[in-house]
């Protein structure tokens, strides 16, 4: 959250010198001096006010109304254009620029669904909500009071919209609605060292799924979750390459995927 600060307080002229995340003294000052400004207490404090002052100049215009609601509605963000899409079957319907993670904390790439649905969060959340069935963290897409981040991966891992677009979003995607979140195959190699078998969870094994499908043998859902359905693809993965019919996938098998769905060939381009 400083980091962010740091960056739009630099963006307006305020802040010099390193975003590094910490509030330190000189954080505080651009803080005073920026509330000053804007003729707000000057406490040096980051309330709700701060962040709304500092959203000033970056505001979305409202989206136009579609003429009626999509059907058979599924969600596509893509992380390396950063656009959240939403689908009408096969079709694109509407597109909306989103903030993604940062390197540190990234987004969740696999395919998810909306569990649920909120309204006015308010604050870093904005207007709605709609959480994911992530199995290893808390993520979801919302609105944001910082608009000035839209079109950047600088969250915590979540989709961030302008809070206009989201509101729209909301409308259309009910609870259990697919999600799609996409990167290049590449972003994922080296997620995970670890012998993957039956009953593990996450996004080393969303890697696993996605290098299955890139090979033409489908697990069907990149959830990252190693259930029966994965074990059985593994294991007929083994069989038809010659490799050790185990149904675990250790560092043999998952460099054998990597070269045959050309994550190797990719990086050294």
């Amino acid at each position: 959250m400083s980091g962010e600060l740091q960056n739009r307080l630099q963006q307006l002229g305020f802040f010099k010198g390193e975003c590094d995340g910490i509030y330190g003294k000189k954080t505080a000052a651009a803080v005073r001096s920026f509330q000053k400004k804007k003729k707000q207490p000057v406490t040096g404090r980051v309330v709700d006010a701060t962040w709304q002052a500092l959203g000033e100049g970056c505001e979305h215009p409202v989206s136009n109304p579609a003429d009626k609601p999509p059907e058979n509605v599924s969600v596509l963000v893509d992380l390396e254009k950063l656009t959240l899409t939403v689908m009408e079957g096969d079709l694109l319907f509407k597109q909306y620029p989103v903030a993604a993670g940062k390197p540190s904390t990234p987004s969740p790439i696999g395919e998810w669904k909306i569990i649920s649905k909120e309204f006015d969060w308010g604050g870093a959340f904005g207007a709605r909500w709609m959480g994911l069935n992530v199995p290893w963290g808390n993520y979801g897409i919302h609105g944001t009071n910082r608009p000035w981040s839209i079109g950047s991966s600088v969250s915590a891992g979540c989709i961030r919209m302008f809070n206009e677009d989201v509101v729209q979003v909301f409308e259309w995607a009910p609870v259990g609605t697919k999600v799609k979140i996409k990167a290049p195959l590449t972003w994922l190699a080296g997620s995970g060292n670890r012998t993957l078998k039956k009953g593990d969870c996450g996004p080393d094994v969303v890697y696993l799924q996605l290098l299955l499908k890139e090979t033409g043998f489908n697990p069907y859902y990149c959830d990252g979750w190693y259930g029966a359905l994965t074990e059985l693809t593994v294991r007929t993965y083994q069989l038809h390459t010659g490799l050790p019919i185990s149904g675990q996938v250790d560092e043999k098998t998952r460099h054998h995927l990597e070269e045959k769905a050309g994550v190797f060939e990719t990086q050294n381009q």
